[in-house]
């Protein structure tokens, strides 16, 4: 685990990301395990997540959100109560 300032994430992502706070699920094995999050930036590529603890929650898992697709994500950094995701593949049903 290693720690990255702001603008250094900045510069590392792909996709200029907007700041936005919608409550979602981090979704895995097999859909039977969820650990609640709120998104506090996002992207077509990417997004940051807020979680109470980074402990537990796996390297790829399905990203939940209100309204929309199941969104396959890959964590990039992780900090004690946030993580980093890239959207991978396409959404799913």
């Amino acid at each position: 685990m290693h720690a990255m300032t702001e603008s250094t994430e900045s510069e590392l992502r792909g996709a200029q990301r907007r700041t936005v706070l919608k409550g979602g699920k981090i979704a895995f094995n097999g859909g039977r395990s969820t650990i609640d999050c709120a998104v506090r930036n996002l992207s077509g590529k990417g997004a940051k997540l807020q979680v109470a603890s980074v402990v537990g929650i796996p390297e790829m898992f399905e990203l939940l959100l209100p309204n929309t697709l199941r969104q396959p994500c890959r964590v990039v950094w992780r900090k004690p109560k946030e993580i980093g995701v890239v959207f991978i593949g396409t959404p799913s049903v």
